[in-house]
C-alpha cells in the first residue's frame, strides 16, 4: 500500500476504524475482528484507531490482543474525553482537565498492552476545560515518551489553532464523506495552513453509502444508526436513498462498487488525507482495500460531487456532545 504522512506522521493511505468491533453496530465476534485486524496488517495497513469509549473500553483490549506481536506493524491511534456511565450506557459526558487526560493515558495503555500510544487524541473538546490545559497535559506525555504525536477530534478551526499553538497537532479526526462535507469551510482551511493531516472517519457514510441498506429493517438488531442518527431516522433514511442510487449506478459504470468510488472520493481530497473505514469483517476489510488504487480524474470528481444529492438530517441530534466544537 502506498503510505501518506499526517504532518510528520507516515500512515498507510487507509487505516481501519476498529470501533464497531465492540460496539454499536450490532453482534460482535472477537474472533472475526481479530483476524480482520491482521488481515488489514498483513495488507498494508499500518493506522488503527480505537478509544477509551468504545465498549467502553473493550474495544482497547481487544485491538492490544490482536496487535501482541506486531507492535512494530502497527500505528496505534486511541482517543480520549468522552465519559460513559456504567448506570446508562446512552449517557455521555465530556472530560479534558489535566487529572484527567494523564488517568485515561495510564488506563489505555494499560488495556491496550504497549508502552506507548502513537497517535493520541482528544475525543471531543471540553467546553469547561481550556484547550490549552489539555493539550499541555497531553504535551507532558509526549515528553514522558508515553504517546508520540498529538490529534483533536471533531475540533472547530479557532480550537485546532490554541492548540497547535501549545504543541504541534498532528492529525485533526472529522466525519468526511460524500454526504458530510461541513469540515471544508473552514477546518480544512485552517489545518492546512498549519500543516497538520485530516483522519477522516464514516468515510462511507456509517455504511449508508455503500447501499448495504434498502430500508431501516435492514439495520441489525440494537444498531445505533436506527435511533441516534438523523440520517437513518424515519423519512431521512428514505429520502437519502437517493443517495445511495446516485453512488451505485456511477460506481457500476467504473466497474466498482458504490462504496469502493465513495472511499475514492476521500482519497481524492488529498495527500494529507487518511480515511479510516470502519468494518469487522475481511471480506468488507478487502473490498474498502480496492478504493486506495482507484483514480478518479478532476472531471470524475466534479461529475460525481453534481450528481450525490444533499443529505436529509444533520449528522448528529442536537442534543448529542459530539458536535464540532468552535
Amino acid at each position: 500500500m502506498t503510505t501518506r504522512l499526517l504532518r510528520d506522521l507516515r500512515v498507510g493511505a487507509q487505516g481501519l476504524g476498529c470501533m464497531g468491533m465492540s460496539e454499536f453496530y450490532g453482534k460482535t465476534d472477537d474472533e472475526e475482528s481479530i483476524a480482520t485486524i491482521h488481515q488489514a496488517l498483513d495488507s498494508g495497513v499500518t493506522l488503527l484507531d480505537t478509544a477509551d469509549m468504545y465498549g467502553p473500553h473493550t474495544n482497547e483490549v481487544l485491538v492490544g490482543k490482536a496487535i501482541a506481536g506486531r507492535r512494530d506493524d502497527v500505528v496505534l491511534a486511541t482517543k480520549f474525553g468522552v465519559v460513559r456511565d456504567p448506570a446508562d450506557p446512552t449517557a455521555r459526558g465530556i472530560r479534558g482537565d489535566a487529572a484527567y487526560v494523564r488517568s485515561s493515558c495510564e488506563a489505555s495503555l494499560r488495556r491496550l498492552g504497549v508502552d506507548h500510544i502513537d497517535l493520541y487524541y482528544q475525543h471531543r473538546v471540553d467546553p469547561s476545560t481550556p484547550i490549552e490545559e489539555t493539550v499541555g497535559a497531553m504535551a507532558d506525555l509526549v515528553a514522558e515518551g508515553k504517546v508520540r504525536y498529538l490529534g483533536l477530534s471533531e475540533a472547530g478551526a479557532a480550537t485546532i489553532r490554541r492548540a497547535d499553538a501549545v504543541h504541534p497537532i498532528t492529525a485533526v479526526q472529522s466525519e468526511w464523506s460524500l454526504w458530510s462535507r461541513d469540515i471544508e469551510a473552514e477546518v480544512v482551511p485552517t489545518i492546512r495552513e498549519l500543516g497538520i493531516g485530516v483522519v477522516a472517519y464514516s468515510p462511507l457514510g456509517r455504511g449508508f453509502l455503500t447501499g448495504r441498506f434498502a430500508s431501516r429493517a435492514d439495520l441489525p438488531e440494537g444498531d445505533i444508526r436506527e435511533k441516534f442518527q438523523p440520517r437513518f431516522a424515519e423519512g431521512n433514511f428514505e429520502a437519502n436513498l437517493a443517495i445511495a442510487e446516485v453512488l451505485r449506478a456511477l460506481a457500476a459504470d467504473r466497474g466498482v462498487t458504490a462504496g469502493q468510488l465513495a472511499l475514492a472520493w476521500v482519497h481524492s481530497r488529498g495527500s494529507d488525507v487518511v480515511p479510516i473505514p470502519g468494518t469487522k469483517r475481511r471480506a468488507y476489510l478487502a473490498e474498502n482495500l480496492v478504493a486506495v488504487d482507484v483514480e478518479l480524474g478532476e472531471s470524475d470528481i466534479a461529475a460525481l460531487e453534481a450528481a450525490v444529492p444533499v443529505a436529509a438530517g444533520d449528522r448528529y441530534f442536537p442534543e448529542s456532545l459530539a458536535t464540532t466544537n468552535k
